[in-house]
């Protein structure tokens, strides 16, 4: 097999791992059998089931960043154009966490949760880079600040709803109240310039 192969094949069989067991439950090993592979295979190309893990939510994130950026046009007026951003980079920030890595494991575990906060920062970045590259957006620094602190505000509401709900119906819930409640003055907030 070429390294491309390989790759995908490591990405895929994780992937379907931790969909049906989630990360903290799936092994090395288990990997390298679904990807019929040697163990040491694996580490041939990433360094840790981590790093394997990363690579799959910012393929995951990236993608669904162009469908979110791509499909929500900005003919709308720009806050409502925004507040719908933010409510489905919320939406996929939850997904990521209850599909790939499981709740259980972030609020357990200390690796899991700085894992979670790189990953969250990489997300916030590639969100400010992509939204500024529309047309029609104000493209000024004092703007993109702001534009930052609403992402950083609405991710960091969302995770700490997510971290201390203790049912799927409290988090749909607390995404309600969030919309409607907290997320307009936010994004009022971000838009006045």
């Amino acid at each position: 097999m070429e390294a491309d192969k390989i790759k995908d094949s490591i990405k895929r069989a994780s992937q379907e791992l931790f969909r049906k067991f989630g990360y903290h439950k799936t092994s090395v090993n288990e990997i390298a059998k679904r990807a019929k592979i040697a163990k040491a295979t694996i580490y041939k190309y990433f360094d840790s089931k981590e790093a394997i893990l990363h690579v799959l939510l910012m393929d995951y994130i990236k993608v669904s960043v162009d469908e979110l950026i791509n499909t929500d046009a900005p003919e709308m007026d720009e806050e409502k154009h925004l507040s719908n951003l933010i409510m489905k980079t919320c939406r996929l920030s939850y997904t990521v966490c209850n599909e790939f890595i499981g709740w259980d494991f972030i609020r357990e575990s200390t690796n899991s949760q700085d894992f979670l906060k790189n990953l969250s920062n990489e997300l916030e970045e590639l969100l400010v880079q992509s939204f500024t590259q529309l047309a029609g957006i104000r493209k000024h620094e004092t703007y993109q600040q702001r534009l930052r602190f609403l992402i950083k505000c609405s991710k960091n509401i969302v995770f700490s709803f997510a971290f201390t709900s203790v049912s799927d119906s409290d988090v749909r819930k607390n995404f309600v109240s969030f919309q409607k409640e907290i997320l307009p003055y936010l994004v009022k907030a971000a838009i006045l310039v």
